[in-house]
């Protein structure tokens, strides 16, 4: 059976939601609804389905059994509860939101309603990744000693400009940090493990008219007692594919986007050699460096893929609420540690 789902918010990103639903294996879209009527408009042209005029409407079609939230970063957990509420289940673009507090109150909506969360953080399901995770868990880094993070970006004064909330504590969380960089920063905890103390340094050095920073680097101690750094920018021109490194005293592996770039360890299998020639031009797009809307959409469409079948077969999807929230934590520490110089505890 084909869930129908209802996309709230017709910016960038839900033009990604609609290609994956389309690609799903058991989903369809519905339809949107968007503040602005034209813009639902719009993306029905493209996309199909049918224009809700208010939020309420969707929520009381017998038709939607799910909806997917695609408004700014900080103006997720309304529709999210509602939509809980009315007994749909819930997918958020990331972050889940931009504060825990916010965070928590979808969770808790949703665990209350019965209803399933899912948060859209795509690159853990690349095939990159998951044969990273694989190699951890079966150590073969040996003891893990470090594990790193680089998203080196560029984004115009045009991209700031184009929408009033971007750039704004409120409504987009934080700057390279909260939106370019948190899939990195989610990739870096699945692999690596809680962190249990940052410190970090941030500012705002080449964009204007903008309240948040551009530039951030901090120091990581992982719970497991390696060490790590998180540099994220979106100052550097022309902008670098995103990296992952993870080092130990028996192996070493880089990630780049969808590229595994190295990949080495003390005691080699007969595979290892496959993945290296395998993996070595996985990415095909620009993984959003310079320009945001050029990725593909082949890693939401697995997001969608799981959340369905989360859904038809009634267990929790693998990055749902508690999961989603894990990087609004870590980033609103280092946050705090970049505002007061001090280091921060998680």
């Amino acid at each position: 059976m084909s869930i129908g789902i209802g996309i709230v918010g017709a910016g960038m990103i839900s033009n990604f939601h609609a290609k994956a639903i389309a690609d799903s294996t058991n989903g369809h879209l519905v339809g949107c609804y968007n503040r602005n009527t034209e813009r639902a408009e719009e993306f029905v042209a493209k996309h199909g389905g049918r224009v809700f005029k208010t939020l309420e409407e969707m929520l009381a079609d017998p038709e939607i059994g799910a909806v997917s939230v695609c408004t700014p970063s900080g103006a997720h957990a309304e529709p999210a509860i509602q939509a809980a509420e009315a007994g749909k289940h819930v997918m958020i673009e990331k972050p889940l939101e931009v504060t825990q507090e916010r965070c928590d109150q979808i969770i808790d909506a949703c665990e209350k309603a019965g209803v399933q969360l899912g948060v859209t953080f795509q690159s853990r399901f690349h095939e990159s990744s998951r044969l990273m995770k694989k190699a951890i868990e079966e150590g073969r880094f040996g003891k893990i000693t470090m594990g790193d993070a680089y998203v080196k970006w560029y984004r115009s004064q045009e991209y700031y400009d184009s929408g009033a909330w971007r750039g704004t504590w409120k409504l987009d969380g934080g700057g390279a940090l909260m939106n370019q960089a948190i899939h990195s920063v989610d990739l870096l905890l699945w692999l690596m493990g809680d962190v249990s103390e940052v410190s970090a340094m941030a500012s705002t050095m080449t964009h204007e008219r903008i309240e948040v920073e551009d530039i951030v680097v901090a120091t990581l101690k992982f719970k497991n007692g390696a060490l790590g750094v998180i540099e994220a920018t979106t100052t550097t021109y022309p902008g670098a594919l995103k990296r992952i490194e993870i080092g130990g005293s028996e192996g070493s592996a880089i990630l780049e986007e969808e590229d595994l770039t190295q990949w080495e360890f003390a005691n080699e299998t007969e595979e290892d050699e496959a993945i290296r020639k395998r993996m070595a031009g996985m990415t095909e797009t620009g993984g959003g460096a310079s320009d945001p809307s050029a990725i593909g959409h082949h890693g939401h469409t697995a997001v969608f893929n799981d959340f369905l079948d989360a859904i038809t077969e009634g267990h929790s999807p693998q990055i749902n609420g508690t999961e989603g929230r894990r990087s609004v934590a870590l980033i609103n520490a280092i946050y705090e540690s970049a505002r007061t110089g001090k280091t921060v505890q998680l």
